[in-house]
């Protein structure tokens, strides 16, 4: 596939244009603010309109004094109907920005019978004709929109730079921020006067919904991957450059909307995060969980064959077998495999037997459940039968630390039910 030098640009451009907004979209996402980015996004075009009518020039300037203007007058709105109004925060949102994204179509609309000002510009972008605008820069002819949005990037990117340490904080715990004397409220109209210069530098090239999915998108793909900021910011950027490739690419390849599949491959991305991120992702979750519920397989083992021991008197007595040990423990499905991987640790030999190895485990666990029902029918009116469930629940949760703690309180060498509570280095 031959890629022209036009079409770099168009790369060049959409890049810079992703970027710039999922840098100032982490914080959106974060302070679960993206609906309020979303509005901002729509609410600016009646800015755009007034501009142009009071100026009667499409240049930057006025452009984002008004884009600017519209977007505080949003959050503006947005605050005092939840607040005086007491309306829900999304329905205020919802209300404010509806009314003033018609307005804006049919302001836009009005001046577009004029002068060139068209609504599909505005609504869908031309991404696609950003190469034949240009403007000379030491020597070189580059498209006017990547240079705008380049600076806008730069902008974004040094503010968060300079200020990470207030938005952090102003992110996480505004009532903290608020108490170490940062004030809040410049925060966050900052933020939305940065959302709304980033997005009207954004509409002629590449509109408003790449603008509206790249504010959300990439940061809240990030946060799936990650709970640190520095590295969030990080993956937001380059999900966002990634976005901006990918979707490039594939709408050559099926001749669409360059804006619009740069948004669906953003989308696509964002859902293979929540099916396949490590730690929130929805298949990460399953495995932890599937994990976690074939340790406490292995441990009821373990616990049983140390028990199966303890009654017959002696070590290496060879247990039932698995299909036994299944049934006595409810656990037709996990019991087998987990008998089979205790064999593959070294665990448990032929028979089942414990080994050493599976002994000294087999002790710990033991001795937490021994342990915890002592500390229960010791501070809680509990009957001796309702010692063992939620000891049996809790034994695989109690770390070597713990165990000591509780026998320091407790002094007992047997349970309630006058069994011997096994010692931590006790082997047999």
């Amino acid at each position: 596939m031959t890629i022209y030098a036009h079409e770099w640009w168009v790369i060049a451009t959409a890049v810079a244009c992703c970027v710039a907004c999922g840098v100032i979209g982490c914080f959106l996402v974060l302070r679960r603010l993206s609906m309020l980015g979303d509005a901002i996004a729509h609410a600016v075009l009646p800015g755009l309109a007034v501009a142009f009518m009071v100026s009667g020039s499409r240049a930057v300037g006025p452009m984002l004094l008004g884009a600017a203007g519209a977007g505080l007058l949003t959050v503006g709105l947005s605050s005092v109907l939840q607040k005086r109004a007491r309306i829900a925060e999304d329905a205020a949102i919802g209300v404010v920005f509806t009314g003033m994204f018609a307005t804006g179509v049919l302001m836009i609309t009005w001046v577009a019978s004029t002068i060139d000002l068209d609504p599909g510009c505005v609504l869908y972008g031309l991404l696609e004709f950003v190469a034949f605008d240009t403007v000379v820069v030491g020597g070189l002819e580059v498209p006017r929109a990547l240079v705008a949005l380049l600076v806008v990037a730069g902008v974004n990117i040094a503010v968060v730079a300079v200020f990470l340490k207030e938005l952090r904080i102003v992110a996480f715990d505004p009532a903290l921020a608020a108490t170490m004397g940062i004030s809040v409220g410049v925060v966050h109209y900052g933020l939305m006067g940065l959302v709304a210069a980033t997005t009207v530098v954004s509409f002629e090239a590449v509109g408003s919904i790449l603008v509206v999915t790249m504010l959300v998108a990439p940061g809240a793909t990030a946060h799936l991957l990650t709970d640190r900021l520095g590295r969030m910011l990080w993956l937001t950027g380059v999900i966002a450059a990634a976005s901006a490739v990918l979707g490039y690419f594939a709408a050559v390849w099926l001749n669409t909307s360059i804006a619009g599949m740069i948004s669906v491959v953003a989308g696509g991305l964002f859902a293979a995060a929540v099916f396949l991120a490590p730690r929130h992702g929805y298949l990460g979750k399953v495995v932890v969980r599937g994990l976690l519920s074939m340790r406490i397989a292995r441990e009821d083992v373990l616990a049983f064959l140390y028990r199966w021991e303890e009654r017959a008197g002696q070590q290496g007595v060879r247990g039932p077998g698995a299909w036994q040990i299944a049934a006595a423990l409810e656990q037709p499905v996990l019991t087998p495999v987990a008998i089979w991987w205790l064999g593959r640790l070294g665990w448990v030999g032929p028979g089942p037997v414990l080994t050493e190895a599976g002994r000294a485990t087999a002790v710990g666990v033991v001795r937490s459940h021994r342990l915890w029902e002592s500390y229960l029918a010791k501070h809680l009116p509990l009957a001796g039968d309702h010692l063992h469930a939620p000891s049996h629940r809790v034994e695989h949760f109690i770390g070597p630390g713990m165990r000591e703690e509780l026998a320091g309180e407790l002094g007992a060498g047997r349970d309630p039910h006058g069994r011997e509570i096994p010692g931590e280095d006790r082997s047999g």
